[in-house]
């Protein structure tokens, strides 16, 4: 049987100022609850080369950021203080949207025999969704933890998690998973 682990995704201090304000406390609750669980946790971050030499000004997301955002030199690029990685927990740093573009987060994840992916992140029109999408495909089991992810828009995270996310994944509150790994 495959293990589960925890994808912290882009919880880093320039994501998180366009973020509701009550919104960190769900995912460091996450974080907890795995780490109590003895469930591998996987930070993933956003972080880019100098200049941003693998930027493309095609790309619309990336394309217009200032060469310095979202570079081992800015400060905004940090993971909060209060989701920090604990002493032996992996950092998988992406260059793109989803958390498996442009890293060995797949090489990661089959070293360690995993299969479900519990997601945890901002933004969920983001790297949430593009994450679970893309592990749906390549046959994860996936569990998006509603509470635990966020976005700038609150209609689009409730039709995202609601309405697309639960046909493809399953959906489940940080205290509903908490639960379940308590009875399971």
């Amino acid at each position: 049987m495959s293990r589960t682990a925890l994808l912290s995704m882009d919880l880093q201090l320039g994501h998180l100022d366009h973020m509701p304000a009550d919104y960190l406390p769900h995912a460091v609750r996450a974080l907890a609850t795995a780490r109590a669980a003895g469930i591998p946790v996987i930070h993933v971050t956003l972080r880019l080369r100098p200049g941003h030499a693998d930027a493309h000004p095609r790309n619309k997301t990336f394309g217009s950021l200032a060469a310095h955002l979202f570079t081992a030199d800015d400060p905004g690029a940090a993971i909060h203080p209060d989701a920090a990685p604990a002493e032996g927990e992996t950092v998988v740093h992406k260059n793109r949207v989803s958390a498996f573009a442009g890293n060995n987060l797949q090489q990661i994840l089959a070293v360690q025999d995993i299969g479900h992916l519990v997601l945890a992140g901002i933004s969920t029109g983001g790297v949430v969704l593009s994450t679970a999408l893309q592990a749906a495909d390549l046959d994860y089991r996936v569990t998006v933890l509603s509470d635990a992810c966020a976005d700038p828009d609150p209609a689009l995270h409730r039709t995202l998690v609601n309405d697309l996310l639960a046909r493809r994944c399953e959906t489940a509150t940080v205290a509903e998973w908490a639960l379940a790994l308590k009875t399971s």
